[in-house]
This record gives C-alpha cells, structure tokens and sequence, in this order.
C-alpha cells in the first residue's frame, strides 16, 4: 500500500472504467487528491492491483470508492485493501466507518458483512443505473482499536 499520487491517476481512471458501468470521472479522482482525502493504492509486483479512497472527519470515516482490477479479482486482494483502510481510518481517529453499496453488488456487500459492517438504511435512487436509478445499501462499522502499521 501506498498513497496515490497523481501520475497514478490515468491507471486508476482505466481501472475504474473497466470496473464500473458508471465509474467516478478523472476529474473527481483529481478533486479527492487535492482536497487531501486518503487516497491510497494497493501494488503488487509494482503494479497498481487496486485502490481505496477514503474521507475522515469529526471522528468518522466514509469509504467513497473501492476497487480491485479485474484481472487482479479472486485472490482475496479486496479483503487486503479493506482492512488496510479500516486500519487507515483508525489512526485518523475514525470510531465509526460508513460505506454505501449497490444491492446489485453481492460480492462487494458480503465481503463487507464478513467484517462486521451492518446495514443502518437504504439511500433511494442514489446510484446511476441502466434503467434509471439504484438504491443504496448503507453500511456501518464501529472502530475499536488499531491494527498493524501499514506496509508501505
């Protein structure tokens, strides 16, 4: 794991849009670096595998976009990257965690259910969909204590 920097931006870009039907635009990659939320990259062999991007504030945390690289999936990367941003929210003074998901997402959301993470609400029409609008899953987590230093 490392921070993103903004030479990683074309890489992530193309990740995202090979990703999602409707992926985050280069420019709101850009605003998240800029407006110094914790960006980060998970690398392996050098290669960029996946990314996280975080926003923390008044003892909270919020997970806004968390990807794995298709070719990279399966190997239990995204359980890595998760923790590590858990981890990451902890030592920000983060007690509390939030993260949305699409209910058409099952992979993503069990992973999220398999670290404690509990849904609070459904946010209506929140995501763009190929037939209008999808809700949203919101999902909690409570941050007890610390884990491992992240390796860098």
């Amino acid at each position: 794991m490392r921070l993103m920097r903004r030479e990683d931006l074309p890489t992530i870009n193309a990740m995202e849009a090979a990703s999602y039907e409707f992926p985050w635009t280069p420019g709101i990659f850009a605003d998240c670096l800029r407006a110094g939320h914790p960006c980060w990259v998970l690398c392996v062999d050098g290669a960029i595998a996946g990314y996280g991007v975080l926003s923390i504030g008044a003892d909270e945390a919020h997970v806004l976009n968390i990807c794995i690289g298709p070719d990279w999936r399966g190997q239990g990367l995204g359980r890595h990257l998760l923790r590590r941003l858990l981890d990451i929210a902890r030592w920000n003074g983060a007690h509390q965690i939030f993260l949305e998901v699409r209910p058409s997402n099952p992979v993503a959301h069990a992973l999220y259910v398999s670290f404690g993470f509990r849904e609070i609400g459904r946010r209506p029409r929140y995501y763009p969909a190929k037939d209008g609008r999808e809700e949203a899953i919101v999902m909690t987590m409570e941050l007890t204590r610390p884990g491992p230093l992240p390796v860098m």
